[in-house]
């Protein structure tokens, strides 16, 4: 048996576009006090960027209205090797907002940008607060110490503490506020984390699982060397060639399925969350998608091999991904195939030597015990953090008696963390709704596989369109 040196989530940072319109910062040339990264001061190695400074050189500026009257307080600065921005509206209604980014690759840069709901916060008169985390790479659990330190840091510069905290993350940043929340569920009234890794290394495991058995369909015999040699890339791209035409799936562009390769599809189908409106678009969209690939050449779902470590590198120790116990489906049968079973004992079993931590160290474990009430959103064609990461999140919650702190929304988006405003906003106003008067919004059953499978899924809580989701519109 070969064992898997690392998992894989992708090597590029992930961009969340989800700004609001309602007010916005005049352009503005950069100012001269606009400084350059200046070396960490607990990070070796790291260098932290000036958090008064968007990253094009603009200065970060209070929201203003149409007048240009401003609106706002801000307060930037540095602290224990991260950089903070606060924001505080004029009319402040006494909460805070602390916002968790996602995953930004392994640069060593750290730098801090403003949450989607900026706008929206303010309006609601909400302030918010955002950390750069003192590292990069999957690093949750710097992530949970760095935004919730910002709890402090707001009562210091503001010399105010707030009557009430939220926290919310997209993508990685779901991660750090589903641990974060758990790790002080005192300190937090209820979260909101969206496109969110709820599942912990159940998302390495989705890309073992996506890849051992498309090698296994197609017939083509590969391995994941516990220390890969360096030419070990070559020798990846020379398997995942050969994967390819097998399948019917083509570099960058839609796939044309072989029957190996709609078995495969049906594969991950159940694996990211099971028969769902849309899939088939998705998984052509996301197949010919390169842009995340750490090896550009290569569709998405490819582009994870032994030699790259996905952000883990020097945060998790061995490897947090396995498959030893997973059984595959294509069908939702009773009882499995003959050919599901000829595919279960065909494909690469791989063993995990290290799982998800119960510290903040290596991959922060998500119990699954909100203490708060929790609102979630998911695209359900998002293949690179799957929707089955809710998925995860909502069975172990009903595991532990807590199904009734959270609520699922999906929504039918291709993309990842693909929102729109309204979606987004709809979903914290409902959150807050909930933590004040106690009544619990609506979700969706995202437990139940028929709901799931049913054509107007995803259809109550989207709102606006999503050009990239192909599937029969919902009704009217």
């Amino acid at each position: 048996m070969v064992t898997y040196r690392k998992p894989v989530i992708a090597a590029l940072a992930v961009a969340v576009a989800c700004a609001t319109a309602l007010v916005a910062p005049p352009a503005a040339a950069a100012p001269a006090t606009c400084a350059a990264p200046v070396p960490s001061t607990t990070q070796p190695g790291y260098l932290v960027a000036d958090p008064a400074c968007e990253l094009d050189g603009r200065p970060f500026l209070p929201l203003t209205d149409s007048s240009g009257a401003t609106l706002t307080r801000i307060h930037t600065g540095i602290t224990a090797g991260a950089a903070y921005r606060i924001e505080v509206p004029l009319h402040w209604n006494g909460e805070l907002v602390v916002y968790a980014h996602g995953y930004r690759g392994t640069d060593t840069t750290v730098y801090v940008d403003n949450p989607g709901l900026r706008s929206h916060y303010v309006a609601r008169g909400f302030a918010w607060a955002a950390s750069s985390y003192s590292t990069n790479g999957y690093d949750v659990g710097q992530g949970v110490r760095d935004s919730y330190a910002l709890i402090d840091v707001f009562r210091q510069v503001t010399g105010t503490g707030a009557r009430a905290v939220y926290m919310s993350g997209a993508s990685m940043g779901g991660h750090v506020t589903a641990v974060a929340i758990e790790k002080h569920p005192r300190a937090f009234v209820g979260a909101m984390p969206y496109c969110g890794v709820l599942g912990d290394t159940e998302l390495f495991d989705y890309f073992l699982d996506a890849n051992v058995t498309a090698a296994a369909l197609a017939g083509v015999d590969i391995d994941f060397p516990l220390s890969p040699p360096a030419d070990y890339e070559q020798t990846w791209r020379t398997r995942v060639a050969a994967v390819l035409p097998e399948l019917g799936v083509t570099a960058g562009a839609p796939p044309v399925l072989t029957a190996a390769g709609h078995t495969w599809s049906d594969v991950v189908e159940r694996r990211s969350g099971g028969e769902r409106p849309g899939f088939d678009g998705a998984f052509s969209y996301w197949n010919a998608a390169r842009s995340l690939s750490p090896l550009d050449d290569l569709p998405f779902l490819f582009g994870v091999w032994p030699g790259l470590t996905g952000g883990t590198g020097g945060i998790a120790d061995g490897n947090v991904t396995g498959n030893r116990f997973t059984l595959y489906r294509s069908t939702d049968r009773r009882w499995p195939t003959a050919a599901e079973w000829r595919l279960n004992a065909d494909v690469l079993r791989v063993r995990r030597t290290a799982g998800p931590d119960r510290g903040l160290d290596g991959i922060p474990r998500v119990d699954g015990r909100p203490p708060v009430p929790v609102l979630s959103l998911h695209d359900i064609g998002d293949l690179f953090v799957p929707f089955s990461m809710e998925q995860v999140y909502a069975g172990r919650a009903a595991l532990h008696g807590r199904s009734g702190l959270f609520v699922s929304r999906a929504i039918r988006g291709v993309g990842h963390c693909d929102f729109t405003p309204a979606e987004l906003q709809q979903a914290f106003d409902d959150l807050v709704g909930w933590v004040r008067h106690g009544t619990r919004p609506g979700g969706d059953a995202i437990l139940d596989r028929r709901t799931v499978a049913a054509p107007a899924f995803g259809c109550r809580w989207t709102v606006g369109v999503h050009p990239t989701f192909t599937a029969p519109p919902c009704p009217a």
